[in-house]
């Protein structure tokens, strides 16, 4: 059998190969766009070179520290200019950054320091007490074999300085005199290999530890330009920090703006009323963030809104499926939402819904109809598909049949850290498993139905919780729900709403407006999808604004089974 060959024999050379990094993305914009504004954070704004020897002095220190290849820095921050300048920083040390859950207590994330061996803790002072007693259970954990990391707190003009010095005095060092001590020329290298590892995330690991997934920079490189192509994002976009870039790297917008030459505004805070100030004074054009985020800016009071908007400012929702109302209240003021879908484990977004110009003459709540499917697969994604998990066939593209997720391409992690059982889970028969399920529409495009944890099954028939939330967001009381399964004598299972109300909405008669809800859901849905019970109060969430359904499945199951109706 003939050997397959290319047309030459023209080997790789320095002159024509190197690894894919999206640290080359700092350096082009320090040479592009030296004084244009790269980051701001209050009164503090840096420059595209400033934040360049910024990141060159944070590698130059930690190398002098021998932090490099086989390390992990971790960093406890919210959006602040220091975790920006980590993505760079520590990947230029030839390290890995792993950006922690602000939300996380003590416990997880003394499991977190520990599994990941980390050899720093970047730690803003707000949170210097929770890395201090995560290094103090960790060290009563390792007892004798702890080595503890090198502890450095980040100061924040916006906080109390009394924290600050505090964590100064239990021997911390200070952010700033740590990058003073490094090199603003540092001749730092790119990874001689692109499947070298950039980021380390953790998993929430809500039913067991949370698990590692580890990202190359190859990867990274390639959703950083990918996420860009898809969102239509241009040369000096201004991008609001809105969500956490401790989510999956900032979903990798932390290189995309480094690619862009454009501007990070940082927020510590989000509210309704920071991002509507930040639209109006500076210039901010894109921001991301979830569903229950874009909820309480839609329906935020008037006076913490500034409408009209002065621009078109273009939003990227993932992290569950948007309600269409929600959709079309944002896209009423002003907001042009682009609807993605992705997991910790494919850096982020994957796929996104591809707004066809057709869509534009439809009704708004068609479009949003339409919109909120989860879509097509982004550019850097080589497969996406839903299967038949039994057989491993694609399932049919007709709306209805229901499968797995699954997905393959450079935009998948490398794997789980230390974790093979998972690993092998997680890609068995060649393909990413998401464990997400969904329907395949005729056009191509793909819709969740829901987690297959949170499929409730009443009387043998399934039910999808994220269609009775659809349906529960149209009514006018409603200002956040989240539909899991509740015990039921006869049906086995029946869903359970919880619910939390619009602002100024009478809650005193709970029980009129329960029934309210339910009659409202009869007319829109089949009878058992109906909820059989309906509980008010705030909704637990992450630190992304995802909704705990974890915590509410636990807290359904306390209340006890529906009782069997004795009519």
């Amino acid at each position: 059998m003939a050997v397959e060959r290319d047309i030459d024999d023209l080997p790789k050379n320095e002159a024509n190969y190197t690894a894919l990094t999206p640290l080359w993305f700092l350096e082009r914009a320090a040479l592009v766009h030296p004084q244009r504004k790269s980051v701001i954070h209050g009164s503090i704004q840096y420059t595209w070179i400033q934040t360049y020897q910024r990141c060159r002095r944070l590698a130059s220190a930690l190398s002098k520290h021998s932090v490099g290849l086989g390390k992990t820095v971790a960093v406890i921050a919210p959006n602040i200019p220091a975790i920006y300048e980590a993505h760079f920083g520590v990947p230029m040390a030839g390290a890995v950054v792993n950006c922690v859950n602000i939300r996380l207590n003590a416990p997880t994330i003394a499991f977190l320091l520990g599994h990941s061996s980390a050899a720093v803790v970047m730690v803003d002072q707000e949170f210097f007490p929770l890395a201090e007693e995560a290094l103090k259970i960790l060290a009563n954990e390792k007892r004798g074999n702890f080595k503890p990391p090198i502890l450095i707190v980040i100061g924040d003009e916006n906080c109390d300085p009394g924290q600050f010095k505090r964590a100064l005095g239990k021997g911390a060092i200070d952010y700033e005199k740590f990058l003073e001590t490094g090199d603003p020329e540092f001749a730092w290298k790119p990874p001689n290999d692109e499947w070298q590892s950039i980021a380390l995330g953790y998993t929430s690991g809500t039913t067991s530890s949370p698990k590692g997934v580890v990202l190359s920079h190859r990867g990274a490189y390639l959703m950083s330009l990918s996420g860009a192509l898809v969102w239509g994002m241009n040369e000096g976009a201004v991008y609001l920090w809105t969500l956490p870039m401790f989510h999956c790297n900032g979903w990798c917008y932390t290189w995309t703006l480094a690619a862009l030459c454009g501007t990070n505004i940082c927020l510590r805070q989000v509210t309704a009323k920071a991002v509507y100030s930040a639209i109006a004074t500076q210039g901010v054009t894109h921001f991301c963030a979830a569903p229950v985020v874009l909820n309480s800016i839609a329906n935020a009071p008037q006076d913490q809104t500034i409408l009209p908007l002065p621009r078109q400012v273009h939003v990227m929702t993932a992290g569950a499926a948007p309600p269409p109302s929600v959709l079309s209240a944002m896209s009423k003021h002003g907001f042009r939402i682009t609807h993605t879908y992705g997991l910790s484990e494919t850096y982020g977004p994957s796929t996104v819904c591809a707004w066809k110009p057709e869509w534009d003459s439809l009704p708004l709540e068609d479009q949003a109809r339409l919109n909120a499917r989860q879509g097509v697969r982004y550019i850097g994604l080589e497969g996406l598909d839903v299967i038949d998990t039994q057989k491993m066939t694609p399932i049919p593209a007709d709306g209805v049949t229901m499968g797995e997720i699954v997905a393959r391409g450079n935009t998948v992690m490398k794997g789980y850290l230390k974790n093979p059982k998972a690993n092998k889970e997680a890609f068995a028969n060649g393909w990413f498993h998401t464990g997400d399920l969904a329907v395949k529409h005729p056009d191509g495009y793909i819709e969740i139905k829901d987690r297959a944890k949170d499929i409730i099954i009443s009387g043998g028939e399934n039910i999808s919780s994220l269609e009775v939330e659809s349906i529960l967001y149209q009514h006018p009381a409603v200002f956040e729900t989240s539909v899991v399964a509740r015990p039921d004598d006869q049906w086995g299972e029946s869903p359970c709403a919880f619910v939390t109300l619009k602002p100024g909405v009478d809650g005193s008669n709970e029980r009129d407006l329960a029934q309210d809800i339910m009659k409202f859901c009869r007319a829109k849905m089949p009878a058992f999808w109906v909820p059989k019970s309906v509980v008010f109060g705030p909704l637990p969430k992450t630190a992304t604004g995802k909704i705990q359904k974890h915590l509410l499945r636990a807290k359904a199951k306390e209340m006890g089974p529906v009782k069997k109706s004795r009519l």
